[in-house]
């Protein structure tokens, strides 16, 4: 049961993640189909649900990619069933003490690791050679630092077991961290949010796990990747839906006058 994202790491390689908000499956298979290591479900923002993960992740199967979900909440109703579909990551939005990262990770494994219940009734079929512990040890658990709370308890919250990454959202972070004094936006240029962020990415490294970054741009992300960061999120379908509708009318309305 191998899961690309884990072996793109263990080759050194930073991995490259899509960010799905459409919710259809044909624009999923649309960016399953670039070059891409991960795509991730945005079902915290994004109007999926789990009518549409099921049939999306069935569309994006061929890819061979990474298929991962952004839950709403750390609830074991939304990551049990996302899993059972077929999800090799979670990404868990708001964590923000050790306490909360420990509930997290315990939804997402099997005993003794955790409390995840048995039934994985897609995964199974998606993924050969599925049983309780290959999953354990292939399934991604991604915890969110995107509070002034979560910045504060970063040590504790790095050093939780069997969790395996932390994932930066820069927005919510810089609401967090000024009180509200800095507007939520991608591909910070503060000095103080670019210090955090490369903290959030030195502490994830000093206790053994990887870390993730939300951008906005291709040379943020790149940027990203001179920070440490092991995975960066760059490439929203409903973003570039909206940048190529844009480009394509601009154009034409400049060419006719």
């Amino acid at each position: 049961m191998e899961n690309p994202l884990r072996s793109a790491w263990d080759r050194g390689k930073t991995g490259l993640n899509a960010w799905l908000n459409i919710g259809h499956t044909f624009a999923a298979e649309i960016m399953a189909s670039q070059d891409f290591d991960a795509l991730t479900i945005d079902c915290q923002h994004g109007p999926s649900d789990y009518s549409n993960v099921l049939p999306m992740f069935q569309a994006m199967r061929a890819s061979g990619k990474t298929l991962m979900a952004r839950v709403p909440w750390r609830d074991p109703t939304w990551i049990m069933k996302f899993l059972d579909a077929g999800a090799m990551g979670i990404i868990c939005p708001m964590v923000n003490t050790r306490a909360e990262a420990e509930e997290f990770v315990s939804y997402l494994r099997y005993p003794p690791h955790g409390q995840r219940s048995w039934g994985p009734t897609r995964a199974m079929f998606a993924h050969p050679g599925y049983d309780k512990d290959a999953a354990n040890a292939s399934v991604i658990a991604f915890a969110m630092i995107e509070t002034a709370e979560a910045f504060e308890n970063l040590e504790e919250i790095a050093k939780t077991p069997h969790l395996d990454a932390l994932y930066v959202g820069p927005s919510d972070l810089s609401l967090g961290l000024t009180n509200g004094a800095l507007p939520p936006k991608l591909d910070r240029e503060e000095p103080e949010i670019i210090e955090a962020i490369q903290r959030i990415v030195a502490v994830a490294h000093e206790n053994g796990i990887r870390a993730a970054l939300h951008c906005g741009t291709p040379e943020y992300a790149a940027r990203g990747v001179e920070w440490g960061f092991d995975m960066v999120t760059v490439g929203t379908d409903s973003a570039i839906l909206a940048q190529g509708a844009a480009s394509v009318t601009k154009t034409f309305r400049g060419l006719i006058g």
